[in-house]
């Protein structure tokens, strides 16, 4: 009896102890076309946060969006990099590849600040917006939300007029 009880114990020792793994990422096939560099600077843009400037980059074609600020290793304190969105909905970052701490705000078609989230260097899990009424996404250096006090419920608007005038009343 006392035999096998300790076998139970051991069985039961080694499951719990694989259950606590911590498993990596799924490498990508040999095919993959992920980026594996950092994308040149792109277009930029003024964008207003309230009364906060920043210079942006603007993320407009899915392989800029897809690569984002993978690879770079500085990002200026009033810089940041807007993805536009194809379509209105749900969506999630994660920081497959960027070594930089970034915050980001999920944005409204509006342009109203919906939620801010904190991203950490290499990060593969998403950081998923609540909302399902979200078209821009702004990557800034992590805590610059914080440290200019621009919370949800902010605007955000465009040297040449508010996010939906600029971007989605041309497509």
């Amino acid at each position: 009896m006392i035999r096998v009880l300790f076998w139970i114990c051991a069985a039961a020792i080694l499951v719990a102890a694989g259950g606590c793994e911590k498993k990596s990422p799924p490498s990508p096939p040999a095919n993959s076309t992920l980026p594996t560099q950092a994308q040149p600077k792109l277009q930029t843009m003024k964008l207003w946060l309230g009364a906060e400037e920043m210079v942006t980059e603007l993320a407009l074609t899915g392989r800029q969006m897809e690569t984002g600020m993978m690879f770079r290793t500085t990002m200026a304190e009033n810089e940041a990099m807007l993805f536009v969105e194809p379509e209105t909905r749900q969506v999630g970052y994660w920081m497959m590849n960027c070594p930089l701490p970034l915050s980001i705000a999920y944005i409204s078609p509006d342009g109203v600040i919906q939620e801010i989230h904190n991203l950490h260097p290499h990060d593969t899990n998403t950081a998923a917006s609540a909302s399902a009424n979200i078209r821009f996404a702004l990557e800034t250096p992590q805590g610059w939300f914080a440290r200019h006090n621009v919370s949800t419920g902010t605007v955000v608007r465009t040297e040449h007029g508010t996010l939906e005038n600029v971007f989605l009343r041309r497509r």
